[in-house]
């Protein structure tokens, strides 16, 4: 689905990624984390296209990247909620811009909302919505394009912990629905061993280590020293601890 080839970011001096190579079978998650400043969401935002890179190139589905992809959805940290829209009107948005009928849309928005558990809330501008139903009505606005790849960036980061984990419940829950490429960059361990089958450990600029995650896939992995061991095991390579 998604191959990194030899990619290179650089903000005018600055190198932010360098000679970056990773690949991200169809249909599976990969959760990128790493401390600030380590260049993860300059990944997440070139596969986006919304960076170009400064040398190397992103494949997917076999095509070069060089624009953005109608395929993919985006989740950003802050929702990215037009504040003045109802969540009716935020999820409508794609469907609008892509011409669909209003009959379709309308189908689709309801669908989307009622899956998500916010149905009631539809007429309720972002300002009137807590974190979680936010978070929720900006998953809602991604999936109901039906796109065949997720970017979400630090999309559970503002949430206090339980609604964190409700929303990583909820990921899990469509992901295992209607399973989609999916990248998600996050500074949680419990959310990196939870959300992926593949954890990529980012240091400055670069990917560090890969790890494969068995335990993928089990939403009561919580409750399980397996879980625990696996978050282990990533703090050491987080932590320098581990080496190639």
């Amino acid at each position: 689905m998604i191959s990194v080839r030899n990619l290179s970011v650089n903000y005018g001096n600055e190198i932010a990624l360098k000679n970056i190579g990773l690949d991200i079978p169809k249909n599976k998650t990969c959760a990128i984390i790493g401390p600030s400043g380590c260049g993860k969401t300059t990944l997440l935002y070139t596969m986006a296209g919304l960076l170009a890179p400064s040398d190397g190139k992103i494949l997917i589905n076999g095509e070069e990247r060089t624009s953005i992809r109608k395929e993919t959805g985006v989740i950003l940290q802050n929702t990215g909620l037009l504040p003045w829209k109802t969540a009716w009107d935020n999820v409508s948005l794609g469907l609008e811009a892509r011409k669909l009928n209003k009959n379709e849309i309308n189908r689709k928005v309801a669908s989307a909302l009622e899956e998500l558990g916010i149905g009631e809330h539809k007429n309720k501008f972002p300002a009137q919505l807590s974190g979680g139903q936010k978070q929720r009505v900006a998953i809602a606005r991604a999936l109901v394009l039906e796109p065949d790849l997720l970017l979400m960036d630090e999309a559970s980061s503002a949430l206090d912990a339980i609604n964190r984990e409700h929303i990583q419940n909820l990921i899990l829950k469509l992901y295992k629905k209607n399973p989609i490429t999916m990248v998600t960059v996050t500074h949680s361990i419990e959310e990196a061993v939870f959300l992926g089958q593949e954890i990529v450990v980012m240091k400055r600029a670069s990917i560090k280590h890969i790890i494969d995650n068995p335990y993928f896939g089990d939403k009561d992995i919580r409750y399980r020293q397996d879980y625990y061991n696996m978050c282990l095991e990533v703090r050491k390579w987080l932590d320098g601890e581990e080496e190639e």
